[in-house]
């Protein structure tokens, strides 16, 4: 476990455990009325102010792990509700992925600088010296922000010497890259969908736990008790989310265990990903268009395309390695389930489009995925290996998980292909920074170059569905693991795909 596990943490964990247990166990679904005292026993309540809060909030939360919508706290309506026809296969999420709680939001207040009670009420008033809108003035000795004048500039935090004055700001807004994010007429947090691109950073920075997507465990187990054939495809960020012994080979060894056909690496539809991409950018920069981004982080891609326009077709149109990986094994398995599982909130959407529904049936984090492994009692470290790991996939194609790494394997092909060629790379990673980086772009500062975008911190590694929440701290220490991983594959480089001769036919 994790030092940065967390209260909110166990609660969606044991959450994902008990949705799990409802639908390997089926019958009677009415019984999902004992999960919430099942998670919070007893009569004293242990985060909130009441017992009946707490088990009120878990039941919307194993609603949303379901799939299902929130209900209105103003209706009555029994939890169960809408559960039977979702107990099936072929039940999708109803939109939308990411919500809000609204009775566990604690309506933190918008961006706004305060002073807090370390004012020492100093002689100098340094920061109302600074305001430019004299919204600083003192009262019984301590400094006293007006908020109707104060326009959030900053300069009274840097002036103060004692750091009393602090800028607060909702941690999902703060975090929320596409600005979202609002309130709504009580205060409480509210998503503009209209804005939202799903990266999933809200969820896991709200200290409440008031955010959450909403999931398909229970559709996948469905799956899998069913005997169809049920493919895996698993994202190389996956080295070191289930412990320091989790090898490639014991991944596969776990999800035979809970009823997979098989296991493949997501990293096999990186290398043709990286094949696709050189190739479009040999054709078409600088001759047809000024710059080329790559297409792989679907929250990063949404964005660009939603918040510059005029930009949109200088995104690469190649498929993503989930879809291409998916496209792979049902061309040899045509009548197969297919189960992406990794790191990402926002591939959840991608899945559900139109254009890839028929590729990838379901979407599971890597913090679903523990869920179910504990409701079967799985035990990581007694899990004997498979006889076989992960070997179709390069250095460079497990590397995209990182930041920079989709970049560093679309040039090391270019370089092959035609040497001498300069590429020129910028990278961003976080909306904030991919947003700055399309600037930049429109202005022609990057004409020539490759763009890779990144919604998450630290890339891949940094998603919102890891097992560390998105944790800075983690964030480096899972990069370091899927580089010593990718640095142990036998291929370095995508051009040595043997899955290569297939792309035509995938794009199709």
């Amino acid at each position: 476990m994790n030092s940065n596990y967390t209260s909110v943490l166990d609660i969606r964990e044991r959450v994902f455990t008990e949705v799990a247990k409802l639908a390997y166990e089926g019958g009677d679904y009415s019984r999902i009325d004992e999960i919430p005292y099942n998670i919070i026993p007893g009569e004293v309540a242990t985060y909130r102010e009441s017992v009946f809060l707490e088990r009120a909030i878990v039941e919307e939360r194993i609603r949303l792990a379901i799939g299902l919508p929130m209900r209105s706290a103003a209706e009555h309506a029994p939890i169960y509700q809408g559960i039977e026809e979702s107990a099936i296969s072929e039940k999708y999420y109803d939109p939308p992925l990411i919500n809000i709680i609204k009775f566990a939001c604690n309506a933190c207040p918008e961006k706004r600088v305060e002073v807090s009670n370390l004012c020492q009420g100093c002689l100098a008033h340094p920061c109302m010296q600074v305001c430019p809108k004299d919204a600083i003035h003192m009262e019984k000795g301590q400094s006293v922000i007006d908020q109707d004048k104060c326009i959030n500039c900053g300069l009274c935090i840097n002036a103060c010497p004692y750091n009393a004055v602090v800028e607060l700001e909702r941690p999902c807004a703060k975090v929320c890259g596409v600005d979202a994010i609002g309130s709504d007429q009580f205060g409480r947090a509210e998503v503009d969908y209209h804005k939202c691109v799903s990266c999933g950073m809200c969820l896991v920075n709200c200290p409440f736990g008031a955010i959450s997507d909403k999931g398909q465990i229970f559709q996948l187990v469905h799956a899998l008790k069913e005997e169809k054939e049920v493919y895996a495809i698993v994202a190389p960020a996956f080295v070191g989310q289930f412990g320091p012994r989790m090898t490639d080979n014991k991944i596969k060894k776990v999800m035979k265990q809970l009823g997979f056909t098989d296991t493949i690496e997501v990293a096999i539809g990186a290398d043709l990903c990286t094949l696709d991409e050189a190739k479009e950018y040999l054709e078409k920069v600088p001759g047809e268009q000024p710059f080329m981004a790559t297409s792989c982080c679907p929250a990063w891609s949404k964005m660009a395309r939603q918040e510059f326009p005029e930009l949109a077709e200088y995104i690469s149109m190649t498929l993503t390695p989930m879809v291409l990986t998916a496209r792979l094994v049902k061309r040899e398995h045509p009548d197969c389930k297919i189960a992406f599982i990794g790191p990402c909130s926002a591939k959840k959407l991608e899945a559900s489009r139109k254009s890839v529904r028929s590729d990838v049936d379901f979407v599971l984090t890597f913090e679903e995925l523990t869920g179910m492994t504990l409701a079967k009692e799985i035990v990581f470290d007694e899990v004997e290996p498979d006889e076989e790991g992960f070997s179709d996939a390069s250095a460079l194609g497990r590397g995209f998980s990182v930041a920079g790494g989709v970049a560093k394997a679309v040039v090391n092909v270019i370089n092959k292909q035609e040497p001498g060629r300069e590429v020129k790379v910028a990278a961003a990673e976080g909306l904030v920074g991919c947003r700055n980086m399309l600037a930049m772009a429109k202005a022609g500062k990057y004409d020539g170059y490759l763009l890779e975008g990144m919604a998450c911190p630290g890339g891949c590694v940094g998603g919102a569905g890891t097992l560390s929440g998105g944790a800075p701290n983690y964030i480096k220490k899972s990069t370091n693991n899927v580089n010593r991983y990718a640095a142990n594959a036998e291929m370095k480089n995508a051009t040595d795909s043997k899955y290569k001769k297939h792309l035509d036919l995938l794009q199709k």
